[in-house]
């Protein structure tokens, strides 16, 4: 253990002299590891492994005060900043509802935790059996130092040193050949929804994939749009205060931030939101398609715009304030008339 834990740290190590600003998951990759190994290396040092009850942990987390949550998958980073009040479970299912921090938690997916000390920035992370991340909480500099360093005593696990027990990725199921699909009972399916939440279940019923599912849409229920139409819809929303909705996930959690976007920058390849409540950053180069979507609801047609890599996984989506009962927003749909001829 303490020989295989000294091999990958040196490795490390040399990486980060030839590259400081070299990011975890980056290096991670670049060695044929998963980030969680990684985090693993500075058990004892500056890390602490915990236990598995994330749950209960994840339900003191209001203790820490104003922090920041993070969470990514391979092209987005979704950051927003608040306080983790109103942790509630059903289940493997979990909640975070507040207009700061909201959040869906799938724990079957996080199997392993960390208290991690990175040069004095402090935070708790979440990994997939994977090694992946699911998710982050980071202290601030108004969060309470005192009542992080009890929640880590409190869920410490009493083994520190163990090597993680990694777990292959899961493959992407392959998709059924369209001609296999039953597309107009398909088609009335989704004209007939009534919830947006029901799309996933629409989706198994007739063993689709989400890309699948969009190009067998119905007529005028989805449409392919530029990179560039999707940057002029996002500057539009800035530009007028919009409300808006920017929802991005990793297996364990989806990320939710409602409200203003302000300052988009755009750095290299990454197109970024860089508000004092709110980051994302959105990396270009790994979007192979971007879908507006429509769905029927009891309140009315609701519009996404979601992005997807070239596995099919969703990036990130992005929709007008709304909650049930309440008509989608009036001046979502009037952008996304203006600058991708949606309606």
């Amino acid at each position: 253990m303490e020989n295989i834990t000294a091999s990958i740290k040196e490795q490390w190590a040399a990486l980060k002299l030839k590259d400081p600003k070299l990011r975890i998951r980056d290096a991670a990759k670049q060695l044929g590891l998963t980030e969680a190994e990684l985090v693993n290396t500075g058990v004892g040092e500056h890390n602490t492994l915990l236990n598995a009850d994330f749950k209960e942990l994840l339900k003191e987390t209001a203790s820490l005060g104003y922090v920041m949550a993070l969470t990514r998958n391979d092209y987005c980073v979704h950051e927003r900043k608040g306080v983790y009040k109103k942790v509630g479970f059903n289940g493997h299912v979990g909640l975070v509802v507040t207009p700061d921090i909201d959040l869906r938690l799938f724990m079957t997916h996080w199997h392993f935790g960390f208290a991690v000390n990175e040069n004095d920035r402090l935070s708790l992370q979440f990994f997939d059996a994977d090694g992946s991340a699911v998710h982050k909480i980071y202290l601030t500099d108004q969060s309470d130092v005192e009542a992080y360093h009890q929640l880590i005593a409190k869920y410490a696990a009493e083994e520190q040193h163990q090597l993680l027990a990694i777990q292959p990725s899961l493959e992407t199921p392959a998709e059924k050949p369209d001609n296999e699909v039953d597309i107009k009972t398909f088609k009335d399916a989704w004209i007939a929804l009534q919830d947006t939440h029901d799309f996933h279940g629409l989706l198994k019923k007739h063993g689709l994939t989400r890309t699948q599912a969009l190009r067998l849409a119905p007529d005028g229920y989805a449409q392919q749009i530029s990179l560039n139409s999707l940057k002029q819809i996002l500057t539009k929303a800035a530009e007028t205060a919009l409300q808006i909705m920017v929802f991005t996930g990793s297996a364990g959690c989806i990320q939710i931030h409602t409200g203003q976007i302000t300052k988009l920058v755009q750095t290299g390849p990454w197109f970024n939101v860089l508000d004092p409540e709110f980051n994302m950053h959105l990396r270009e180069d790994g979007i192979a398609a971007i879908w507006l979507v429509k769905k029927p609801t009891v309140d009315g047609l609701v519009h996404s715009l979601e992005v997807y890599d070239g596995d099919g996984n969703t990036i990130v989506q992005f929709f007008g304030k709304r909650k049930p009962g309440i008509p989608e927003s009036e001046g979502w749909r009037t952008i996304l008339n203006e600058l991708a001829n949606a309606i």
